[in-house]
Order: structure tokens, then sequence, then C-alpha cells
């Protein structure tokens, strides 16, 4: 079943086995590319995309948005706030699953997260150039490690993957669709004509999928990254879309430091981001339970996060 969309919108309000990457109208394949991307030209329609992307990055930069230092003094927050965002960003959804990008209800929902573990696997449009290439790879999968430490949970970047990185640029639009139907077959129509319409406003986005027979565990995702990002954009949705594929599928205005909020003041997973991660897959908690239950064990896991702080 699908769980729903996560999507990053911007300017709104160790090195890997080559294995690891693969173009993706060959379909599993994994041939090792040229530094020219055999020989495409971008389209003029990709060409812009990419002048967007590097003119907003430079305005976000000039504003001392994009922070990559994961927070500080001016960002202080307490075991209360901590508490307060894990309940926003872990039992309720941004947008209505199923039904492509339209919000969602404000409605509590129960803790969802992965039980097995996570594989990540690295694919590329046919237009990405090698070097590129090489180089997300490389941040997916020392992110990889990261994300495993932070958790607890089992995460490795890899072939034969459950939870696909698919960066691609405009013109490989067509075979990202074929690709995403490819890995799962029964994906709802709505979000099929999401992809095929995706304005400019969302710069990547992850669709996560749970298990059948248990809608609270995550068994599959899918991350969807714009491949005309400049490098600290294209990192951002690395750093964002793959820490929300894990469980924490909402934004909120009132996270900070945080990349789980859609005012682009940080860049890259936060300190705050790494505790609210690890009290995701903390035992004590456990997929399906109630905002209602979980609450009073939250407080607990906060007040000691934030203890350990000194």
């Amino acid at each position: 079943m699908q769980r729903g969309a996560r999507a990053r919108k911007f300017g709104l309000g160790a090195v890997l086995a080559a294995g690891l990457s693969a173009c993706m109208p060959m379909m599993g394949q994994r041939p090792a590319p040229p530094d020219d991307a055999a020989g495409l030209q971008p389209s003029a329609q990709s060409l812009g995309l990419a002048r967007y992307y590097a003119r907003l990055q430079e305005t976000q930069l000039s504003k001392g948005l994009l922070r990559t230092d994961g927070g500080g003094p001016d960002t202080p927050f307490d075991d209360e706030m901590l508490a307060r965002n894990f309940e926003q960003l872990a039992f309720f959804d941004e947008y209505e699953r199923g039904r492509g990008l339209i919000g969602a209800r404000a409605e509590p929902g129960v803790l969802r997260r992965w039980v097995a573990p996570v594989r990540i696997t690295v694919e590329f449009g046919a237009s990405v150039p090698a070097a590129q290439q090489r180089a997300d790879t490389q941040l997916v999968g020392e992110y990889a490690q990261r994300l495993a430490r932070v958790t607890g949970h089992p995460i490795s970047a890899g072939a034969r993957g459950n939870f696909h990185v698919l960066v691609a640029s405009e013109d490989d639009r067509l075979a990202t669709i074929a690709r995403v139907r490819q890995l799962e077959p029964n994906i709802n129509p709505a979000t099929l004509s999401m992809l095929r319409s995706l304005p400019r406003a969302i710069h990547c986005l992850v669709l996560a999928f749970s298990d059948p027979k248990n809608d609270a565990v995550y068994t599959r995702a899918i991350a969807i990254i714009r491949a005309e990002h400049p490098d600290l954009m294209r990192k951002s949705c690395v750093h964002e879309e793959l820490a929300q594929g894990l469980g924490l599928a909402n934004d909120s205005p009132r996270a900070r430091p945080s990349i789980f909020n859609d005012d682009d003041e940080f860049a890259l997973l936060t300190t705050q981001d790494e505790m609210l991660l690890a009290m995701l897959y903390d035992p004590r908690l456990r997929p399906g339970i109630t905002r209602d239950q979980a609450l009073p064990i939250v407080g607990r896991i906060a007040r000691e996060k934030v203890g350990s702080l000194g």
C-alpha cells in the first residue's frame, strides 16, 4: 500500500562500487557511463531549470539560508520542543496518502517506520554525467552510514535495494516514470499524474510504501531528485528525502534547527534531526503505536536526548 508522498519545496515561503549506479532506461543494467553522459545534450527546458535552481541557491545563500552547520547557540531547543516536533513529524502527514500533492488533514495517525534492513540503491537518468553520478553515489553511501549510526537501524547502500534513489533530469522524465512503474506496478494514478507534471517548485520527493499486512511498517521507498540542482541543493534533497523516507513524514514550521521545515534555513541534517531519527527508531516505541500512547514515552526519550547534551 502506498503510504504517501513527501516533497521538498525551496523558495516557497567512501567511494562506492560502480555497480551501485545505473542508467534508468537500462532498467536495472549497470553499464559504466562515459564522462559525457553518452554525448547527450540537455534540452532547453533542462538547461532552464538548471539556471533557475542555480539562481535560487545563490539567492537563498545570500539570505543566510541553506545552512550546513547543524544548528548552534542561535537555535536553542529544549526537551519539550523536541517532543513537540517529534509529535508533529512522526504522527502527521504532509500530503494525503495516495492523492499526489493534496495537503493532508490535520489528523494524527500512527507511528510508521521500517522493520527490515534498509538497502539504498542509487540509479541515474541517462542524461546525468558520470562525474555527477560518482559524486552522488558517494554522497548517498556516506549518508546511509550516518543514518545507520543515528538510528541504530541497519541501513546501507548497495545493489538490490528496497529504497531506490532516482537522480534524473527533466529529459529523463518519461524513463523515470517508467522506472517507478516497474518498481511499483500498483502505484496509484494520482501519483503518476503528479510525476508527469511535476512543478519546478517541487525539487525532490519521496514515496513510501507499506506492508500490505501492516500499514505501519514501511517495506519500500522511492526518492526522486532532480539532476539539475546545484551541488548543495541536490545534497539537501538527499538529506531530507532519505531521512523522511525512514518515517518522519511531515514538516513543521516550528521545528528548528531542522531540515523538516519548509523555511530552507537548514540544508543538511541537524543535531535535532539526528535526535528525532533516533527517537523514531527507539525500541520503546513501535510501529503502529498511536500518538496518545506514545507521548509519555516520547517525553521521557526527549528529556534523555537533551540531557545528554550536557
